[in-house]
């Protein structure tokens, strides 16, 4: 059984950083690609950043020059710079590819940022 299980999250003032982690167990083989999505109360969730297994990015235009997204195998990482009281979310790990029926989530971890 695949579990993706994310820790980092926590309350910090605006202009502050965190890191979060998401660490997958359960499979041997690599995740084609490895997101971090949030969720704002009162919002649909959103994709914050992607990652590729060939280290390919993409990022939300909200956290461009802020977050960055990393991964080493099947552990992805995002390192949140410069937070705004608008980044606060439950932000949720999502891992998949070609040799999964499906995608996985992880639990959500909660990110508060005041100002």
């Amino acid at each position: 059984q695949v579990l993706l299980v994310e820790s980092g999250g926590g309350l910090v003032q605006a202009g502050g950083s965190l890191r979060l982690s998401c660490t997958a167990s359960g499979t041997i083989f690599s995740f084609n690609a490895m997101c971090w999505y949030r969720q704002a109360p009162g919002k649909q969730r959103e994709l914050v950043a992607r990652i590729t297994d060939g280290g390919s990015t993409n990022y939300a235009d909200s956290v461009k020059g802020r977050f960055t997204i990393s991964r080493d195998k099947n552990t992805v990482y995002l390192q949140m710079n410069s937070l705004k009281s608008e980044d606060t979310a439950v932000y949720y790990c999502n891992a998949g590819g070609s040799r999964f029926l499906r995608e996985f989530w992880g639990q959500g971890t909660q990110v508060t940022v005041s100002s």
